[in-house]
């Protein structure tokens, strides 16, 4: 299936590819700490740290030091995380990315599949407001193939503070709300976590967005600067034939919708409570026009049904 993760402005970052380096360069001391490299500057949690070049052979297993520990819940697999961080490699003395100069921390939901293994691994089990340093081995990282910067077989350090956790629901709730319209699909209202159907009908397509609640919680409702953590079934309206579905790989999906491009599937949240579901219906003009995206084609109507698990 095609992922909507293509319908961000970039991949997610730490599983597709590494943004941007940086121009500020760490120390080329040769210290560390327990084995990792030393914080040469901004030690604090909030501060943005410069990291020492690593000294020797790195270590050739995952390797968490806890710097400063938090007070708040620990973390455990299926969380949305939001952290900030700065990445090195270990023979460098210079950041190959870091999220405190963009001034935006990064979202993922922890044990997904969304980040390289040495982060999902390296955060489980940790308090929020906590610094940890990771030291994460090529097979943990970006292995063989590199990244961008980063070289084949590099070893990692990154500095993380640990912002939030938010434990994920498994479904929407709420009262349900009538589908009486019988030109527009129906959603099924199951709360078991499982698929709801999606009955799309052999009817002309809408002109205008459609954004209805299929269950109405009694949330506070996404603005357009939140990041959304959903659950979703896609589909085409033409034929009804699912496209993509965070069902089938029982992962929810992080949406940026700052970053969101699919104009008619932002506009659609934006506004609804955190806690429901949505039917979203997305004409040409509001989804991808006369183009071709993705396999999907051009001057497809677009039908989603989007559970607004929570926010970060």
């Amino acid at each position: 299936m095609r992922r909507l993760a293509g319908l961000l402005v970039v991949p997610l970052l730490l599983l597709s590819t590494a943004a941007c380096g940086s121009d500020d360069k760490g120390s080329d001391s040769a210290s560390t700490t327990n084995g990792l490299p030393a914080i040469t500057a901004g030690q604090k949690f909030g501060e943005k740290p410069t990291l020492a070049k690593g000294e020797g052979a790195p270590p050739k297993e995952l390797k968490v030091n806890v710097i400063s520990e938090g007070k708040g819940a620990v973390t455990k697999k299926g969380d949305a995380l939001q952290v900030n961080y700065l990445g090195q490699a270990w023979d460098s003395t210079t950041p190959f990315d870091n999220s405190f100069d963009r001034g935006q921390p990064f979202d993922l939901t922890l044990g997904a599949g969304q980040v390289i293994k040495g982060w999902d691994q390296g955060l489980e089990g940790q308090k929020v407001g906590s610094r940890v340093e990771i030291g994460i081995p090529p097979e943990l990282g970006y292995g063989a193939q590199g990244q961008g910067d980063i070289k084949p077989n590099a070893t990692l350090v990154f500095v993380v503070d640990i912002l939030k956790s938010v434990t994920i629901p498994k479904s929407a709730t709420g009262t349900p709300v009538a589908q009486d319209n019988k030109d527009l699909p129906k959603v099924g209202t199951n709360t078991d976590g499982k698929a709801p159907t999606l009955t799309v009908p052999k009817t002309d397509p809408p002109a205008k967005l459609v954004s209805n609640y299929v269950l109405e919680s009694t949330g506070e409702a996404v603005k357009a600067t939140d990041t959304v953590v959903v659950n979703y079934v896609a589909a085409l309206w033409k034929d009804g034939k699912v496209f993509d579905s965070t069902y089938t790989t029982g992962k929810p999906a992080n949406f940026p919708l700052a970053q969101l491009t699919l104009k008619g599937l932002k506009d659609g949240l934006v506004g609804k409570k955190i806690g429901s579901r949505v039917l979203i219906v997305a004409p040409p003009s509001e989804a991808f026009g006369n183009e071709e995206k993705q396999g999907i084609p051009k001057g497809s109507t677009l039908v989603f049904a989007v559970d607004i698990l929570t926010k970060m």
